[in-house]
C-alpha cells in the first residue's frame, strides 16, 4: 500500500460502505430483508438496496433542486449504477469469506461508536444507536454483523490494490506534457484587413442561403396553451390591512429597521504588547500592509475578518475602534485575547427608519403574505372544480382566477410579470400533451395555475420574404468569415516565406550589363516576405498549456500547443480568425519546486486511476467466479417504493 497516510482507494471504498448501508440508519425500506440478489453465498438485501438508491437520487436531487422519479433515474443510468456497485461489493465481501478474512470486535465497535449518525452532545449516544436501528427494522445483532462483514471487505479490498504505483515513466512523461512552455506569436485578422468591404448580395444569392441554412430561419415549436392563474400581485390592491398587523410587522422587523453604527473591521492578536507595537511601527512605516502581518502569523484575511461589528459587541476595544474617523490599522488595543491591531475596513453610519417611512414596504409585504393565504385558502376549491370537470373557463367564470392564451415556445424568454416567466410555468408547459386534464399548479411567488394544450404548431421555415434582413446579414458574416480565412491562407504563406532564407541573385558579367542588378532588387522588394512583414504581431512569452490570453480567440493557445517549433497555422475560432506561430518551445524543467508539486499530484492521480480499474477488474472476476443471481421481484419491490 503507498504511504502517505491512507490510499485515497481506501477511502473510496469506505464511502461506498457507509453509502450501502444508508449512512447508518437514516432511512427505512419496509424492515423486510428481501434479497435483491447475490454474488455467491453473499446476499443483497433489499434494504440496502433501497437506502443505496434513494442516497443517490436524493443527492442529485439536492444539486438540480428537483426531486428525481424512477424513470428518471433509470433513463440517467442511475439505477444500474447503484445496483453495480452493490454486486461489486458483494463480490469482494464473498471472496473476503472465502478467504477466511474478519475483523474483531473492538474494530466493530469502533465504526459504530465514531459513525456521525450515533452521536450526541458528549460523544457516542447509545440510545440514538439503538432508536435509529429501530426506525429501520433491524437488529443490533443483524448491524453489527454486517458492520462486521464490510469492515472484512474493505482490508481486502485494500489488499487488492497494495503497492499499486503509477509508472515513472508515464509520470514524467505526463509532467513533461503538463509543464512544457511556449513562446508564440499571433495576430487575428478583422473585417477591417479585407481589402474592400463585403459587397452586399443579390436576392438570388440570399434565397439560395436561406434554404442552405434553413435550420437559422425556421420558427421554433409553438405551444398555443390555455391557462387560468391568480397570484399574490393581483390580490393586493383587494386584502385589508389594519394597522395593529402592520405596526406588529415593523416590531418583528426592528432590527433591520434600527440599526446602530458599526463597523467593517479585521482583528490580528499578538501574543503580547511588544510584538504587538513592533507590528503597528513596521504597517505606519509602510514596510508592511496588514495582509503582509497577517501572513506572518499564517492567516489570511479572511482569517482575520471579524466582519460587521458594533461598539458593544467590541468590548474593551470598542472605543477605541469607534475613534477612528476613517479606515485605517489602529492599535494595538487591549482585548480579551490579548494585545491586537485592528484594520477599520469601512464605517457604517446608524439606520433608523420610523414606522410611517416603512409603511409602504410593509404594506406590500403584508399585502403579499395576506394574499398568499388567501390563495391557499381557495386552492382546495379550484382544484375540486377542475376534478369535477370544471373547463377553464368555468373555473375563471366562478372564480378570482384570470383566463388567458399564450403561444408559448422554449426558445422565447418572456417579459417580466408574464406568466411565461415563471420556472414552474415553463416545465408544465414543456411536457403537457392534448391528453392532460387541467390540474393545479404552485408558482414560485405563491400563486397558482391550471393548463391546457390546444394545439401544437410544428417548426416551419420562415418565409424568405420575413426574413430578409436577417439572412442578408447571416450571409455577409459568413461571406467576411469566408474572405478572412482566405486572407489568413494567404498570410500564413507569407509568413512561412519569412523563415526561409533567401536565395541569393546570381550575379554576371551579361546581367550586370544589362543592369538586371537594379531588377534583382526591384523583385526582392515585392517578394511574400516583406508583404508579412506588416502583420502586426502580438508576443506571449513562457505560457503554459492552461494559459489564457484575454483578447485572443479562446482556442488560441490549445491550437499552438498543437504545432511543432517554428511552425505557423490558422486558428478558426467561433467566427473569429487567427494566426499563431511557435516561437520557442521551452521544456519542463523537472527539478523546479513547481515541478515537484506537479509530478506528486501526478503520481497520485495516476496511480488511484490504476488502483480503481484493478479493483473493478478483481470484482469482475469475483461476480464470474462465483455467479451472479437477480432476484427481479426483490428488484422490483424496492423500486415499487422510490
Amino acid at each position: 500500500m503507498r504511504t502517505k497516510g491512507k490510499s485515497t482507494i481506501v477511502w473510496i471504498l469506505m464511502g461506498l460502505l457507509l453509502l450501502g448501508l444508508g449512512g447508518f440508519g437514516v432511512t427505512n425500506f419496509s424492515g423486510s430483508s428481501t434479497e435483491i440478489g447475490s454474488v455467491g453465498e453473499t446476499e443483497i438485501d433489499g434494504q440496502t438496496y433501497y437506502n443505496s438508491l434513494d442516497a443517490q437520487i436524493s443527492n442529485f436531487s439536492r444539486q438540480t433542486g428537483q426531486r428525481l422519479t424512477m424513470e428518471q433515474a433509470r433513463n440517467m443510468g442511475l439505477v444500474d449504477a447503484v445496483r453495480a456497485q452493490l454486486f461489486s461489493t458483494a463480490a469482494l465481501a464473498e471472496e473476503a469469506r472465502q478467504a477466511g478474512i474478519s475483523v474483531g470486535d473492538q474494530a466493530v465497535a469502533d465504526a459504530i461508536t465514531t459513525a456521525p449518525a450515533f452521536q450526541g452532545p458528549g460523544g457516542f449516544d447509545r440510545a440514538a444507536y439503538g432508536e435509529s436501528l429501530r426506525r429501520q427494522g433491524m437488529t443490533e445483532e443483524r448491524f453489527e454483523r454486517d458492520v462486521r462483514s464490510d469492515l472484512s471487505r474493505t482490508i481486502l479490498q485494500a489488499a487488492v490494490v497494495a503497492g499499486v504505483q503509477a509508472p515513472k515513466t508515464q509520470v514524467d512523461q505526463t509532467a513533461d506534457w503538463r509543464l512544457e512552455k511556449r513562446d508564440i506569436s499571433w495576430v487575428e485578422l478583422t473585417p477591417a484587413d479585407l481589402a474592400a468591404p463585403v459587397s452586399p448580395a443579390s436576392d438570388e444569392i440570399l434565397q439560395a442561403w436561406h434554404q442552405a441554412n434553413a435550420d437559422r430561419f425556421t420558427s421554433p415549436e409553438i405551444r398555443k396553451i390555455s391557462y387560468i392563474w391568480l397570484t399574490p400581485e393581483m390580490l393586493a390592491d383587494k386584502v385589508q390591512l389594519d394597522d395593529t398587523a402592520l405596526r406588529d410587522l415593523y416590531e418583528s422587523k426592528s432590527a433591520e429597521y434600527n440599526q446602530p453604527a458599526r463597523r467593517l473591521v479585521s482583528r490580528l492578536v499578538y501574543e503580547n504588547q511588544d510584538a504587538a507595537a513592533a507590528a503597528k511601527a513596521r504597517l505606519d512605516a509602510g514596510e508592511v500592509d496588514f495582509e503582509q502581518l497577517a501572513a506572518e502569523r499564517g492567516l489570511s484575511l479572511a482569517d482575520t475578518d471579524l466582519g460587521e461589528m458594533t461598539e458593544a459587541q467590541l468590548g474593551s476595544a470598542g472605543a477605541e475602534v469607534f475613534s477612528a474617523a476613517d479606515n485605517g490599522v489602529i492599535g494595538p488595543v487591549e482585548t480579551d485575547l490579548g494585545p491586537a491591531l485592528f484594520s477599520v475596513n469601512a464605517i457604517l453610519d446608524p439606520v433608523s427608519v420610523s414606522y410611517e417611512d416603512a409603511l409602504p414596504d410593509l404594506r406590500a409585504e403584508a399585502a403579499a403574505d395576506r394574499a398568499r393565504r388567501l390563495i391557499e385558502d381557495q386552492s382546495a376549491g379550484i382544484e375540486d372544480l377542475l376534478a369535477g370537470g370544471a373547463t377553464l373557463e368555468q373555473v375563471a367564470d366562478e372564480t378570482e382566477l384570470e383566463l388567458g392564451q399564450i403561444d408559448w415556445s422554449d426558445e422565447v424568454e418572456a417579459a417580466p410579470g408574464e406568466i411565461g416567466g415563471y420556472p414552474s410555468f415553463r416545465e408544465h408547459a414543456a411536457a403537457i400533451s392534448d391528453r392532460d386534464f387541467p390540474e393545479l399548479f404552485e408558482l414560485e411567488d405563491g400563486g397558482v395555475f391550471a393548463l391546457r394544450l390546444d394545439e401544437i404548431v410544428p417548426p416551419a421555415l420562415i418565409p424568405f420574404d420575413q426574413v430578409r434582413d436577417a439572412v442578408a446579414a447571416d450571409w455577409a458574416q459568413g461571406e467576411a468569415h469566408r474572405q478572412l480565412v482566405a486572407l489568413a491562407e494567404e498570410r500564413k504563406l507569407d509568413a512561412v516565406s519569412e523563415t526561409i532564407p533567401a536565395i541569393a541573385p546570381v550575379h554576371s558579367d551579361t546581367a550586370a550589363d544589362n543592369g538586371s542588378d537594379a531588377g534583382a532588387q526591384s523583385l526582392a522588394d515585392q517578394t511574400p516576405a516583406n508583404q508579412a512583414a506588416a502583420l502586426d504581431w502580438n508576443t506571449e512569452t513562457g505560457i503554459m498549456r492552461d494559459g489564457f490570453i484575454e483578447t485572443a480567440p479562446p482556442k488560441l493557445v490549445e491550437d499552438a500547443f498543437k504545432l511543432a517549433d517554428g511552425e505557423t497555422e490558422i486558428v478558426d475560432d467561433g467566427g473569429r480568425v487567427a494566426l499563431v506561430r511557435v516561437d520557442r518551445i521551452e521544456p519542463a524543467d523537472l527539478g523546479s519546486d513547481i515541478a515537484k508539486d506537479v509530478l506528486s499530484n501526478i503520481e497520485d492521480r495516476l496511480g488511484q486511476s490504476l488502483q480503481m480499474d484493478l479493483y473493478d477488474y478483481f470484482s469482475r472476476a469475483a461476480q464470474a467466479q462465483n455467479g451472479v443471481v437477480l432476484n427481479q421481484p426483490g428488484i422490483a419491490a424496492v423500486e415499487s417504493r422510490l
